[in-house]
């Protein structure tokens, strides 16, 4: 078996396989240069303005522009801690699909930086309006240290940044989210930025209501200045994760309340 498969890695490509991989190549090196293209027209740090606000104008004419689109189509409440104020923050939530994006840039009217595939980054239409919105291209992997290192110039700027730590949006299941990937936390204790919690409690449909459970601002301070480890930053990185699943419970249990108040006044 062995033999065979050093032999299939040792034999000349034939001609149709050579065009193949020379068009493969060619494909690659054009991606590449359409991303490395787009990286350098991204705008990444925004200053902030006379009253110390770090204000997107791509941003809010996007808000503007389909603020209405959304309500109407995907109708939706927001729940919690719905205005944010300024200065640095992560927004930290499920994903069930590409609307999600909104619920964040509805707390507040500053810039939020997104953390997206890099595949989008090079999109035909979303592209352009993505380097005008400062998104930040990740891998899926999370092994990706320019992202990273971008993601901390934004938070030590001042600015605001959301992430969904599922990578993707979630199909599978509406009671559990999918594994999610670190890094959140790292963020938040090395930039000594609170965490924005949020939660989507209801899958979005058309002409359905979302809601939408935002918390309390969280401050990782138990692990400011501390050496951390793996297994703090998984600890870390738990303690976010199940905070999700208690706002959507805090949720569900107003919604069981007010139900048998319902009741009694019947």
């Amino acid at each position: 078996m062995t033999e065979e498969l050093e032999q299939q890695e040792t034999r000349p490509l034939t001609k149709k396989e050579q065009r193949a991989e020379e068009k493969r190549l060619k494909k690659q090196a054009k991606l590449e240069k359409k991303r490395e293209k787009a990286m350098a027209k991204r705008k990444l740090l925004f200053p902030a303005n006379k009253k110390g606000l770090h204000i997107m104008p791509a941003m809010n004419f996007l808000r503007i522009l389909f603020y209405p689109i959304h309500f109407l189509v995907y109708p939706f409440k927001l729940h919690g801690h719905k205005k944010v104020g300024p200065g640095a923050c992560i927004y930290f939530g499920n994903h069930y699909c590409i609307w999600d994006v909104f619920y964040p840039a509805h707390t507040t009217w500053e810039g939020i930086h997104f953390l997206l595939k890099e595949s989008l980054l090079t999109a035909p239409i979303l592209g352009p309006w993505i380097c005008r919105v400062g998104g930040i291209p990740a891998l899926r992997d999370g092994s990706d240290y320019r992202t990273l290192m971008d993601a901390m110039k934004v938070l030590k700027n001042g600015e605001k940044l959301s992430l969904f730590p599922e990578g993707t949006r979630n199909k599978v299941s509406d009671e559990e989210f999918l594994p999610f990937h670190g890094g959140a936390a790292m963020l938040a204790i090395k930039t000594k930025s609170p965490i924005i919690p949020f939660v989507i409690c209801n899958r979005p449909r058309v002409f359905h209501v979302t809601h939408v459970m935002f918390g309390e601002p969280m401050e990782l301070s138990e692990y400011y200045d501390k050496r951390m480890t793996a297994a703090d930053y998984a600890e870390a990185e738990e303690k976010l994760k199940q905070r999700l699943y208690d706002l959507r419970e805090e949720y569900r249990a107003s919604v069981a309340d007010k139900k048998k108040k319902k009741k009694k006044d019947k």
